[in-house]
């Protein structure tokens, strides 16, 4: 990783924005996001008791994705396509993949909601690391592959290589990475997660 250059960025953008994400000028673009509401809903509707009823938890699922501004529209309306062709037994199937992400083992869900979102051209890295990061916005990350490649390149990461297809082995690799970035920069840059992918995203455009 180029330290130099993200001790660069994160003057640059200290410079315009002295208070990080809490700045002012921030506040209708945090506004807009809020985060915090789709979390608040995630953690309540996605919890471990309500994965006794599927259509609760797939229900759920489909809202979080509808209410997401990091969604994009299309992806939007290709997964409510999908939802409603769905038989009473792949929606079991589907929440048993959400619950090891969420509850059991991750490696095991993660894989396992890519294999079945596959099926429908849903794959995605959007769709799959959203849920995680509505579900814990300090610990996971939301990816977004235009971001993930730029990050690998601008920041010179060599033993990461970027794959369409969402893997947990580079999921959980990138993590680690973008961890170690954070503990290198202001706390005010990562108020959460997206927010400070979203700092990298503004101080590698800028």
């Amino acid at each position: 990783m180029n330290l130099k250059k993200l001790k660069d960025i994160e003057e640059e953008f200290l410079t315009f924005y002295p208070t990080g994400f809490e700045d002012a000028k921030f506040f209708p673009t945090m506004k807009k996001f809020n985060p915090s509401k789709l979390e608040e809903f995630t953690k309540e509707n996605l919890k471990k008791e309500n994965f006794s009823n599927p259509n609760l938890v797939v229900d759920a699922f489909f809202k979080i994705i509808q209410k997401s501004v990091l969604i994009s529209l299309f992806d939007k309306l290709k997964f409510r396509d999908m939802l409603e062709s769905l038989t009473s037994y792949e929606k079991d199937m589907l929440s048993i993949e959400l619950y090891e992400l969420l509850h059991g083992n991750i490696k095991n869900g993660f894989d396992g909601l890519v294999d079945f979102l596959k099926q429908y051209n849903l794959a995605k890295w959007t769709i799959i690391s959203v849920i995680l990061y509505y579900n814990d916005r300090q610990k996971e990350y939301f990816v977004k592959p235009t971001t993930t490649k730029n990050v690998i390149k601008y920041f010179e990461i060599k033993d990461l290589v970027y794959k369409p297809t969402p893997s947990f082995e580079f999921y959980n690799a990138y993590k680690k990475m973008l961890n170690e970035m954070k503990k290198n920069v202001h706390k005010s840059l990562s108020p959460d997660n997206a927010a400070f992918t979203g700092f990298l995203r503004i101080g590698m455009e800028d």
